[in-house]
């Protein structure tokens, strides 16, 4: 049984002119199509089913990153991702933990 995984992808692109908040703004329509969530500014994240699906989804990361900026992209575990403390805020309905014992797949 594969684990779930979360990645989190975080970045940080100029957005001074018309073109580069064109080009910012394509990346954020980008990251919601693919079945990210914002989990604050500029900081998104989607779950996957195990390391296979990571990998399919750094690829298409790849594919779309911006030619300016910085993007970086962490995977964390559910476990670890559970571990996060929000110190400031309330949890979102997109957070809530998967328990995998719970889930089924048709």
């Amino acid at each position: 049984m594969n684990k779930f995984m979360r990645i989190l992808v975080l970045f940080d692109i100029p957005v001074k002119t018309k073109y580069q908040r064109h080009v910012a703004s394509k990346f954020r329509h980008f990251l919601l199509k693919d079945g990210y969530y914002m989990l604050q500014y500029s900081v998104y994240a989607r779950i996957c089913n195990g390391p296979d699906a990571v990998e399919k989804h750094r690829q298409r990361l790849m594919g779309a990153l911006p030619d300016n900026g910085s993007v970086r992209m962490v995977v964390l575990t559910e476990k670890q991702y559970e571990a996060i403390d929000v110190l400031v805020g309330r949890y979102l309905p997109e957070e809530k933990a998967y328990d995998t014992e719970h889930v089924s797949f048709f």
